[in-house]
């Protein structure tokens, strides 16, 4: 019987700290005689000790810091912060090496091989990012946690002050078909630096590839790529446009008759720039089209005409479905 106390109290001290264990100890086995009856048998041992409870949780009640990493108190900020945080970092993170792995690249590599390496690179860099931040983000409120002197027990509120209802009056209502997904802004942020890549390495990577035995091999670009370079202010500007575009969607969580407004103003500044680029008639390489023609028994000026109709259509098509989903969900209520 009495093994079964001193096994409790040592289940109970040995998580305590090491100044703390005595004082403890004599103040547990004092507590648990006090409990038991003069003339006391095993059952009753076990009785007081299950009343006790989990030397665990008894352990938990004499330390003065949590034995948790993350209490409730905190819990829902720390959510809140790793979900605008973490999508913000493997974002930009993902972006930077996309673009510079692009700016990079001087098409001697094989096509394919280029791609398995970006994306390969790509989920890499997206795992080391997220397990940074959530890493770091832990860490600090971790600290937080047990350098607090409140001892409430009530969650934190964004601002950190005491909840109240008028903490709701500072929330706005969003309806979820009119919400702005996350999903879609990390898209928009994907798209522009995969765009914007392929753009200024189009010499590179848009064209015609033929097989060498060795794998894809890059042979005739459709562009010339001085004059795609020519219009770098105007296509900078409208790469711009889109970030902070998406940027914004992000800061208002919402579409609006504003955000429609504005996403309209981009789409059609995105078309109009690429109605710029294909009325340049030397934006496009005659070699390329030449070799298309000779296979379709079709003159090089018409496969041209063609390309440029059907680019051009592909890209106004899903610029009209974006901005007509964005003034249809802005008038959700």
């Amino acid at each position: 019987m009495q093994n079964l106390i001193e096994i409790y109290i040592q289940e109970v001290t040995r998580r305590l700290p090491e100044k703390n264990r005595s004082d403890i100890a004599l103040e547990l086995r004092s507590t648990i005689e006090d409990m038991l009856p003069d003339e006391h048998n095993e059952a009753d041992v076990k009785s007081v000790l299950e009343k006790l409870g989990n030397p665990v949780a008894l352990a938990g009640g004499y330390r003065d810091q949590p034995m948790h990493l993350i209490g409730p108190r905190y819990y829902d900020l720390y959510i809140s912060l790793l979900k605008m945080i973490l999508p913000i970092a493997v974002v930009v993170s993902f972006i930077t090496m996309v673009a510079s792995y692009f700016i990079q690249y001087n098409g001697e590599e094989d096509f394919i091989n280029f791609i398995t390496t970006l994306i390969t690179k790509g989920i890499i860099t997206l795992v080391e990012v997220g397990v940074g931040v959530l890493f770091w983000i832990t860490i600090v409120f971790a600290v937080i946690e047990r350098t607090d002197t409140n001892k409430g027990t009530d969650p934190v509120t964004n601002s950190l002050t005491k909840w109240t209802p008028e903490v709701l009056k500072q929330i706005t209502y969003v309806p979820k078909k009119k919400a702005v997904s996350k999903s879609e802004i990390f898209g928009s942020f994907i798209w522009s630096a995969i765009w914007i890549s392929f753009y200024f390495n189009a010499n590179h990577l848009i064209g015609l590839y033929e097989d060498k035995g060795n794998g894809l091999e890059f042979v005739q670009p459709v562009f010339h790529q001085d004059v795609l370079i020519g219009y770098w202010p105007i296509v900078v500007t409208i790469l711009a446009l889109e970030v902070a575009l998406a940027i914004y969607k992000y800061v208002k969580g919402q579409w609006t008759k504003r955000l429609a407004i504005l996403n309209l103003i981009v789409e059609a500044a995105g078309v109009i720039v690429l109605l710029i680029l294909f009325i340049n008639p030397n934006l496009l390489q005659e070699e390329f089209f030449n070799y298309f023609a000779a296979l379709f028994s079709a003159s090089s000026s018409q496969l041209q005409v063609g390309f440029i109709s059907v680019t051009f259509l592909v890209v106004l098509v899903f610029a009209v479905i974006s901005i007509v989903d964005g003034f249809r969900k802005a008038r959700i209520k």
